[in-house]
């Protein structure tokens, strides 16, 4: 590093220090822009792939007023994969690089979105837990120190609350219903708790990229701090649904005043990050048919943007004249 970029680097460092938003135009050190690409394709991939296991239920829907929630549920997450490919393009990623990553298996998503959602019961499931978890771990990247990734999160996180709310009261029907339906929930439950808590990432003294992303504000807490929140508030929840958690080693630690769990199965965390996983294969098969089969509204815009700039210039070149 020169010792231009050395000034450069410690001023950007202060920025961070004191709060200060780091936005397109400003400096930064090549490492921030490229840890803020990989984690924020990761997120936009995850919001993107995320909406496959819902939506294969939006046709077999138990009545109208559920499918109509879930089709909303669907189209907030396409969304929110849209607002954070912008942001991503801020940091010189355009959408088909960003795509193309992913589509080589290049760029990663949560590992929570290779797993099926085999009953109605899971749809309330990933609503309730894995929503759950985003919003734990999204709320603070709204204060994130890169600007338009903040600015996208605050709209993310207010539709999140609703898809967590949806979720918790499908499953709450649920348990209130016949016992067939009370045991498709537990069923359920046992088959997502522990793919959502394995959702943050690895434990601290394994992440390789946790210290730097806080040290840089990319992100504020580590990623057993989030578990742990996430663990404190939904074990209650549990309880008051009168479900159990499927953890025989859940205990309440009074000292500490938190919920202690069992061993983490973190060979089945790598295995599907690193494409293993029970549906890596299907996520993006699906992913890549949608990306060729949408090629030709890709280019129809295309064509149309520039035929609606060589018309703007034939104006301003008569308006010359």
């Amino acid at each position: 590093m020169r010792r231009d970029d050395n000034g450069h680097a410690l001023e950007f460092q202060q920025r961070i220090d004191r709060g200060d938003k780091i936005e397109p135009q400003d400096w930064m050190p090549e490492s921030y822009r490229q840890a803020l690409q990989r984690q924020m394709a990761q997120h936009a991939h995850s919001e993107y792939v995320g909406m496959l296991p819902e939506g294969r239920w939006i046709t077999r829907a138990p009545s109208l007023h559920r499918k109509c929630i879930l089709l909303a549920k669907v189209q907030d997450e396409a969304g929110h994969a849209q607002y954070l490919y912008s942001a991503l393009e801020s940091l010189g990623l355009s959408r088909e690089q960003a795509y193309g990553q992913l589509l080589s298996g290049q760029a990663k998503y949560l590992n929570i979105f290779n797993y099926p959602a085999l009953s109605w019961a899971d749809v309330g499931m990933i609503g309730w837990l894995t929503d759950g978890a985003a919003i734990v771990n999204q709320v603070p990247l709204s204060r994130s120190s890169y600007g338009p990734y903040a600015r996208a999160m605050l709209r993310i996180c207010q539709e999140e609350s609703f898809h967590h709310r949806q979720g918790f009261d499908l499953v709450r029907k649920l348990v209130e219903g016949s016992p067939d339906q009370r045991e498709m929930a537990q069923e359920a439950l046992n088959r997502w708790w522990w793919p959502t808590v394995m959702v943050f990432g690895p434990p601290d003294e394994d992440s390789v990229h946790s210290q730097r992303s806080m040290r840089w504000g990319i992100k504020l807490y580590s990623n057993d701090t989030l578990r742990q929140k996430f663990i404190d508030q939904t074990v209650p929840q549990i309880h008051h649904l009168g479900l159990s958690v499927p953890d025989e080693h859940l205990r309440f630690n009074q000292e500490t005043g938190h919920y202690e769990i069992g061993l983490i199965d973190w060979d089945e965390f790598q295995r599907v990050i690193q494409g293993n996983g029970q549906c890596n294969r299907d996520r993006i098969a699906a992913r890549r048919h949608a990306w060729e089969s949408g090629a030709w509204v890709r280019e129809a815009a295309a064509c149309y943007a520039h035929k609606q700039a060589a018309r703007l210039t034939e104006r301003q070149g008569e308006q010359n004249v």
